[in-house]
């Protein structure tokens, strides 16, 4: 086995929108789904831009699709060859992680069609793809070859307006249907033989038609290069488009290709995980690390990544809590400045944190849970379809999960613990951390017979049981950011003209004193046998199997939460929440003590969610159960090559790649099986290696320095890089 190559032979209509996803080649600006050049929206091709988003009348905001820009279409003695509309006698498609090259070969019998494209890493606005045929019988060939306007959208249509232009590159312009946000597509052709050449422009596309006689044995390449622009990246999209178009094919594919190969081997230098003994555990988290790593902003300095990446429109293109507790993790410990990037993201977007605290009657910051432009809130108060009225459900995502703002706190204080550089926090992540704690004062629940303070009607991690009280997760994280507010005035010590001034332009002389009265007054959550009760009341409910669960089903893509769910009034959980908890306080609790817990709640837990398999993993190998972590690894690090995770929400669907368990994998590989911590600013390893692993090693950034740790059966160590 190929430890990083992704293969798969045959065709099979289903796994259209599965192969999309585990074929993805994307480059943090955006994302080409794994369809063929031929394929349209019913194969679910797209290209998916980041941060560009548009509403279409009254349907869900999401992110915009662009057109195609590497389409082609091929006909052979008059009949059209396009898979999944003509028989093949062969299909193969790969993908190279270790480069983000993308390969398909398909038989058609009298030509076979062959071809590699990227998304360069070199160059964010380029894609590229050489495109052969090879023919064995002699006739009359057609190829169409441009960029088709086709466009596969779950809300849309949002491009409106097309422009169609000719000379020597093709070019599309178009604009978003909301806020006219200018989009161009350009692409141009180097053929490596004579034709008939024909401008072709269509109601959906413009196109070159190549037409010419072949004989049998004789092979045709073509290369395209594309580039996508928008208004977003400043200037002419169009010009833009072009330029970055005729650039590329003035190099050649060859040059372009190795660009975009030094570009990923530089990655690779800093993050690489070097997996032995198992290799379909190698070639897993090798997979893990490329789908997180090629839809990492790069390109910006102040951009988070979707809870979907860059798969498509799923989940509305929104940031969620995934960024500051799954994504995170691996790249502030490999690549510093795509954590800031994300945490920027979260500072820049304060004001709309601050206006949705502010709409629903408070102070602070309540961030968005389905973070949009801006900081705008993209969830809606219906985000499930019953499968039998066919009628919305309310849900409570949007007012009630307001651990996402402890969750950014998390982040913003984990990235100083860890790197020591506090100029985040000087450049508006204090402030956040601030406004976080304020909100948290303002939700608070006080009572007058009694000095415990309650956090009533929220939503935990587990999304099945909504609007609980005392979610044990959400509170400890509450608590975790108040705390980090008032350790600022400790890291900021040798500045403290600077901290008082920020203090003053917050009005926050009150809020200070108000939050350190409020700490100790969280209410603690019950506790029984040793097993924390993950919210009020939790240990009342019905106490049944997974099984009996889904024995009451009677449609598999019923939702399983809310008022009407099967799970709502039992005890079984969609995902990790206590064991959440006791996962990213890691001091915390005692082994003995997340022994019991993960004990308890491991079976209860139905892993509806691709976040919950890592955190049980992860707590299993803090007791010391690395045999059990094995597998939930697996099913984290294999998701994306194997297809898995929920592909429906009731009648949404919420299918895509799974960046959440991308992060979860390199955590697993990394804190988990190495143990590696940082303590007082320092790295240390506590291993835990399950004996399918007989060696671990990988590069990490902790204080300015390059370390490369390795960890095998007898031990572990940390040396510096020169």
């Amino acid at each position: 086995m190929n430890q990083w190559i992704l293969e798969k032979t045959g065709f099979d209509p289903a796994d259209a929108a599965a192969d999309g996803n585990r074929f993805l080649c994307a480059n943090g600006y955006m994302g080409l789904r794994g369809a063929v050049e031929e394929a349209g929206p019913a194969q679910f091709s797209a290209i998916t831009l980041a941060g560009v988003y548009d509403q279409y009348q009254d349907r869900w905001r999401e992110p915009v699709n662009a057109p195609g820009a590497l389409h082609f279409r091929l006909s052979f003695n008059g009949q059209a060859l396009a898979l999944g509309r003509t028989e093949a006698l062969s299909h193969r498609q790969r993908l190279d992680y270790r480069h983000g090259v993308f390969q398909r070969e398909t038989d058609f019998g009298p030509v076979t069609i062959s071809s590699r494209r990227f998304v360069s890493m070199a160059d964010c606005h380029l894609l590229a793809d050489q495109y052969e045929l090879r023919f064995r019988a002699d006739g009359e060939m057609t190829l169409l070859a441009g960029i088709s306007t086709a466009i596969w959208d779950i809300n849309g249509p949002h491009l409106f307006d097309f422009d169609y232009q000719a000379g020597n590159a093709l070019l599309v312009r178009a604009a978003t249907g909301e806020k006219r946000i200018a989009v161009a597509a350009a692409q141009c052709m180097t053929p490596d033989f004579e034709a008939e050449e024909t401008l072709l422009q269509r109601e959906q596309g413009i196109f070159r038609a190549y037409k010419r006689r072949v004989k049998k044995g004789d092979t045709l390449t073509v290369s395209a290069f594309a580039a996508i622009c928008t208004a977003l990246d400043g200037g002419d999209p169009a010009d833009s488009a072009r330029a970055h178009c005729l650039q590329a094919q003035a190099r050649g594919f060859d040059a372009c290709l190795q660009a975009h190969r030094d570009a990923w081997e530089r990655i690779w230098d800093r993050c690489e995980i070097t997996l032995e003994g198992d290799e379909a555990a190698a070639l897993a988290l090798h997979a893990s690390q490329y789908h997180l790593n090629c839809i990492a902003p790069r390109h910006a300095d102040s951009l988070s990544i979707p809870a979907r990446g860059l798969s498509g429109q799923t989940y509305k293109g929104a940031i969620f809590w995934d960024s500051e507790i799954f994504f995170f993790p691996m790249f502030v410990h490999t690549q510093p400045e795509i954590a800031r990037s994300l945490l920027r993201y979260r500072i820049k977007t304060l004001p709309g944190a601050l206006k949705k605290a502010a709409e629903y009657g408070y102070r602070g910051a309540f961030y968005a849970w389905e973070s949009q432009e801006g900081g705008t809130e993209g969830c809606t108060n219906f985000n499930v379809v019953d499968v039998f009225t066919h009628r919305p459900v309310r849900t409570y995502f949007r007012d009630k999960q307001i651990h996402i703002s402890a969750d950014i706190a998390y982040a913003l204080r984990s990235y100083y613990d860890i790197t020591g550089d506090r100029s985040l926090l000087m450049a508006g992540g204090a402030r956040v951390i601030l406004e976080c704690a304020r909100f948290y004062l303002s939700r608070a629940n006080a009572h007058l017979d009694s000095d415990g303070v309650d956090f009533a009607d929220v939503i935990g991690p587990d999304e099945y049981h909504e609007r609980v009280k005392n979610n044990a997760f959400t509170n400890r994280m509450i608590l975790y950011c108040l705390e980090s507010a008032l350790r600022m005035r400790e890291i900021f010590a040798d500045q403290p003209g600077w901290f008082d001034r920020l203090l003053r332009e917050l009005d926050y002389e009150k809020d200070w004193a108000l939050i350190r009265d409020l700490c100790p007054r969280i209410r603690e959550p019950r506790v029984r046998d040793g097993v924390v009760e993950q919210f009020d009341g939790y240990f009342d409910l019905e106490d049944c199997t997974l099984d009996d669960v889904r024995a009451r089903l009677c449609d598999p893509r019923e939702y399983w939460g809310g008022d009407h769910g099967v799970a709502g009034t039992t005890q079984i959980i969609k995902q990790a929440d206590v064991i959440a908890l006791m996962a990213l306080f890691p001091d915390r609790f005692s082994p003995e003590e997340v022994a019991a817990n993960w004990r308890y709640y491991e079976p209860r837990t139905e892993h509806g969610s691709s976040l919950s398999a890592c955190m049980y993993a992860l707590a299993a190998c803090r007791i010391g159960r690395p045999d059990a972590a094995w597998p939930l690894f697996m099913k984290t690090a294999q998701i994306d090559v194997l297809g898995g995770g929920k592909q429906w929400a009731g009648e949404i669907y919420i299918g895509g790649t799974h960046p959440a368990s991308n992060g979860g994998a390199w955590m697993i590989a990394a804190l988990g099986f190495a143990g590696l911590r940082m303590q007082n600013g320092y790295p240390t390893l506590h291993p835990h290696l399950p004996p399918q692993i007989t060696r671990l090693r990988f590069p990490i950034t902790a204080g300015g320095k390059r370390l490369l740790v390795e960890v095998t059966p007898d031990g572990g160590e940390i040396r510096e890089l020169g």
